[in-house]
């Protein structure tokens, strides 16, 4: 018998498929966008952009952008009872509303 494979992308056929349309790689400006920490961000995972994919349990949820780290962000979002930090790259990272200005 084979052993089922259970790796990173398992199950997730109809949540990581894109619509034909929109088939592809996103544009440049999509992985130069910035979220200063504060900021709140919806976590939608680009499956043509494997590079920096937050894990697929998280998508659709929102979160806290904490800081900045390299080319990716760190993410607290809320998972049940737990607040867990999540690394992501902007391409997965869609802003809901921004940080707040200190005046």
């Amino acid at each position: 018998m084979v052993v089922r494979s259970k790796g990173f992308r398992s199950k997730t056929r109809h949540k990581l498929a894109k619509h034909p349309r929109t088939r592809g790689n996103p544009p440049p400006s999509h992985s130069l966008r910035d979220y200063p920490p504060g900021s709140k961000v919806a976590i939608t995972v680009n499956p043509s952009v494997q590079n920096g994919m937050p894990h697929p349990r998280f998508q659709g949820l929102t979160g806290n952008v904490v800081e900045r780290r390299g080319a990716a962000f760190i993410i607290e979002v809320k998972a049940g009872n737990k607040t867990k930090q999540i690394i992501s790259r902007p391409e997965h990272l869609r802003l809901i509303t921004p940080a707040p200005t200190q005046e």
